[in-house]
């Protein structure tokens, strides 16, 4: 019971996205704008600048490449035998391949181990948030009807805050260069308000997803992949990468997590059968409340 009790909170800050949206009628886009580009990067900033590096960074890198292309490679071999055409693969990829360890990873995590635990969900958070910029972006381009090149997906590279903010923690830090309590206590501000925020525009995001026309197979796929496989990956990768129990931990619940509400956004940008995309973001979200707190049980037991 007290593993459910931690995704209350959670789900209530969603459901006031949700209610706020339905309501009001919020525009969606400015809220994400404040979040992405003003509140996040000092989120990563205070991070980078104030966690010591270590071989943590390495093995957390290695994850969330390695998780991303694992699940890449058991797609294009389950579209091989089903016959899916390539938007349909490219879409099935975005949403199985790319977890919501941002506005849903990093507060949970916050929840379930303090402190301590949301260091690790950060960075985890940073580099997710590049390869999406990247691979996911690539992935979205390719099941375009234009079959956008991979120019593309560096063009959006540039255009993400939050790396600049790690990049720009890290070199400080890295430099010795010491920032004023007062100027940091401004950051400490701005990227706690960070974590709420995000959460909030992810309940809007639910209230902005239509679902119609739905297909079982490609959304099951893309539900087993994202709730049951990805967890057992993590797990297999927990057995040979060197890390500490806590940062395991948070790896297999960082793998758990739903579609990553960003990939319904490349989706409709680029026209990536975004019907999929948004279906299995919204199911896998509901579903959550399920396999959350399993996982988070099950973790308890590692050593």
């Amino acid at each position: 019971m007290s593993f459910i009790a931690i995704l209350i909170p959670i789900f209530l800050i969603f459901g006031l996205g949700y209610a706020g949206q339905k309501i009001f009628r919020l525009e969606t886009k400015s809220l994400s704008i404040v979040a992405i580009y003003l509140m996040t990067p000092f989120l990563a900033f205070r991070t980078f600048y104030e966690t010591e590096f270590n071989l943590d960074y390495a093995v957390m890198a290695i994850y969330t490449i390695g998780l991303a292309l694992a699940i890449i490679a058991i797609v294009y071999a389950a579209a091989y035998f089903a016959g899916y055409s390539r938007k349909r693969t490219c879409a099935i990829i975005l949403s199985s391949a790319f977890m919501n360890n941002g506005n849903y990873g990093t507060p949970l995590v916050l929840f379930a181990f303090g402190q301590e635990g949301i260091k690790y969900a950060i960075v985890l958070m940073v580099i997710q948030q590049l390869l999406m910029c990247t691979l996911g972006v690539y992935y979205a381009a390719k099941g375009s009807i234009e079959n956008a090149s991979f120019k593309t997906a560096l063009k959006e590279v540039v255009r993400v805050p939050i790396v600049y903010g790690a990049l720009l923690g890290a070199a400080l830090q890295f430099m010795n260069i010491p920032v004023s309590g007062t100027l940091m206590e401004a950051v400490r501000m701005v990227g706690d308000a960070a974590i709420p925020t995000v959460m909030i525009i992810l309940g809007i995001t639910l209230a902005n997803i239509s679902v119609k026309n739905l297909e079982i197979g490609p959304l099951s796929v893309s539900l087993t992949l994202r709730m049951v496989v990805s967890p057992l990956i993590a797990l297999a990768f927990t057995f040979f990468l060197p890390a500490d129990t806590l940062l395991k931990q948070i790896m297999i619940v960082m793998a758990a997590m739903p579609s990553a509400a960003n990939t319904t956004m490349y989706a409709v940008q680029y026209g990536t059968d975004p019907e999929l995309v948004s279906s299995v973001t919204l199911a896998s979200t509901c579903l959550s409340l399920i396999t959350l707190p399993i996982i988070l049980y099950s973790v308890t037991f590692m050593q």
